[in-house]
């Protein structure tokens, strides 16, 4: 007897992104993101503005969704949704509509936490024999906006931290740093545009001294801060002159910080299997150190395409395949949360 094909619509809005993926059998049939514009001018996420912008974008963001992936909404099999964490009003109006259209269809929902989804975008199927997956176990580094976190990854349902950030993601220490040089935001893509021009070493600034394998980066900002304050003082058009090598050396030390810490994971755990995933795996300087540790430390390493490092449904619908699998469903009642670590 035939297997029934397993269509699994995956929601995402934990932001300011509102995406609606469809995956068959996990082999991705579409993945539509609606990004919002708006927050460019206040210099970060406005929450009130970005739930606002999900209610407009949510229906038509499905409707492309499921027409570009070629089927019918009859034909899907369950409904996975960021649960979170994220911002709470962008939540409720990603978990209600998930609720919603998983009542009028009668099939189940599955609720999906953010940061496991990052972590799975790497068994996203491109094609039916696709295998260029992790194995488990493997270590993740986990780099966004909001979160700096090294996770080893037991399984799919299975995640353990080793360490994370007690402040600052690094993600955040690139935005507010493009901000205080008046680059405008999103500051991961503009520094890292610069950087490819500049000189990495060209300054220093100070790198946290924290034990085990955990992060911090508010003592970099800082220092970001005061180095910036002191240099326009002895001439006001320092930035405009060296943003090129400001922007590599501030992308030096960031990476820096985080392949430290990563390596002294692997080293402890034995585990040479390696992936990077999140927002901030977007980024070139980071991609290249990955390179760079394949070859002298003889890791196997694992990048996303850069369509899978940002906040995507796909990668949201990739975990709603494996829970499918085992029948893990949730209830309609469900409430969002906007702060989690793994469960």
């Amino acid at each position: 007897m035939e297997e029934r094909n397993i269509y699994i619509l995956g929601i995402e809005s934990s932001c300011d992104d509102t995406s609606a993926a469809v995956l068959k059998n996990g082999v991705i049939l579409s993945n539509v993101t609606a990004s919002q514009e708006v927050h460019k001018a206040y210099g970060g996420v406005v929450p009130e503005l970005a739930s606002r912008a999900h209610q407009q974008n949510v229906v038509p963001v499905v409707d492309q969704a499921l027409k570009r992936a070629g089927i019918t909404k009859e034909q899907l099999s369950a409904i996975a949704f960021t649960r979170g964490p994220g911002l709470m009003g962008s939540l409720l109006v990603g978990v209600n509509f998930a609720k919603g259209f998983a009542r009028s269809l009668g099939i189940p929902m599955i609720e999906v936490n953010h940061l496991q989804g990052h972590v799975m975008a790497h068994f996203i199927k491109e094609t039916d024999d696709d295998n260029h997956m992790p194995p488990f176990p493997f270590i993740c580094l986990l780099v966004s906006g909001g979160n700096s976190q090294i996770v080893k990854v037991n399984a799919y349902n299975d995640m353990e931290v080793l360490g994370q950030t007690i402040d600052d993601a690094a993600g955040e220490a690139i935005d507010k740093c493009s901000k205080v040089m008046g680059l405008g935001y999103p500051g991961g893509p503009i520094i890292d545009r610069l950087a490819r021009q500049g000189d990495p070493l060209a300054y220093k600034f100070a790198e946290p001294n924290v034990a085990g394998f955990d992060y911090s980066f508010s003592g970099l900002k800082t220092s970001f801060l005061y180095n910036m304050r002191k240099w326009v003082e002895d001439d006001p058009d320092f930035i405009e002159h060296h943003k090129e090598d400001i922007a590599a050396s501030l992308e030096h030390a960031i990476v820096d910080i985080l392949m430290k810490k990563l390596r002294l994971a692997v080293k402890e755990t034995g585990i040479k299997h390696v992936a990077v995933a999140g927002g901030v795996s977007a980024n070139n300087g980071l991609r290249n150190a990955f390179h760079d540790h394949a070859e002298r430390y003889g890791w196997t390493i694992y990048i996303p395409k850069f369509s899978y490092t940002t906040d995507n449904a796909a990668m949201i619908a990739s975990v709603g395949t494996f829970k499918y699998k085992d029948n893990d469903f949730t209830q309609m009642d469900i409430p969002v949360f906007s702060k989690v670590t793994f469960e």
